[in-house]
C-alpha cells in the first residue's frame, strides 16, 4: 500500500500497519468532532509518525499512485474536517 503525505512524499506500508494507523485515524477523527485543536495537532502528529515509522519511503522517481492521501503536518482542523470521511482519513 503506497500512503501519501501531501508535501512531504510517499511511504509504502504494508497491510499489517493498518490497524494500528486506523487506532491514530480515530483519535484524529474524535478531536475533530470534539473541535479540540491540541487534541487535533498531537493526534495528526501521531498519525503521520506513524505511516513514518511503519513506512518506508516509496522511490521519488517512481509515478506511482497512492493508495491513501494524508494531509500535511501544518493542515488546520477545518481542513482536515472536510477530508473526513465516514470512515476517517484511512479506511478500514
Amino acid at each position: 500500500m503506497i500512503i501519501r503525505i501531501l508535501g512531504e512524499g510517499q511511504y509504502d506500508l504494508s497491510e499489517d500497519a493498518l490497524p494500528r494507523l486506523n487506532e491514530l485515524d480515530s483519535a484524529v477523527e474524535a478531536a475533530v468532532e470534539s473541535g479540540d485543536e491540541q487534541a487535533f495537532a498531537t493526534a495528526l502528529a501521531d498519525l503521520l509518525d506513524g505511516v513514518r515509522t511503519a513506512g518506508v519511503p516509496h522511490a521519488a522517481d517512481a509515478l506511482d499512485e497512492s493508495d491513501l492521501i494524508l494531509p500535511p503536518a501544518d493542515a488546520s482542523l477545518e481542513e482536515v474536517r472536510e477530508l473526513l470521511s465516514d470512515e476517517g482519513l484511512i479506511p478500514g
